[in-house]
């Protein structure tokens, strides 16, 4: 469950590169900022149902990128 594509978000005065299910899932129950919209409720549920065996890791992939974007801690690769 792997990401093709890892994430890199900033969090807590530190860069943090996501690459799978698994950790997405930590960091948005665990570790998200307080603020959190409706892309934040959307990854959550994606990457839930990847590990029931009902969406792909790509899905995941994209939502939590989508969310990380939202929330404004996606690092930009271009930075």
């Amino acid at each position: 469950m792997r990401f093709r594509h890892p994430v890199t978000i900033h969090l807590e005065g530190q860069d943090i590169c996501v690459d799978g299910v698994v950790p997405a899932l930590d960091i948005l129950t665990e570790a998200w900022p307080q603020q959190r919209g409706p892309r934040h409720r959307d990854a959550l549920d994606t990457c839930l149902k990847v590990v029931d065996g009902h969406r792909s890791t790509i899905d995941a992939e994209t939502r939590f990128r989508e969310a990380a974007e939202e929330a404004g801690i996606l690092v930009s690769p271009h930075r």
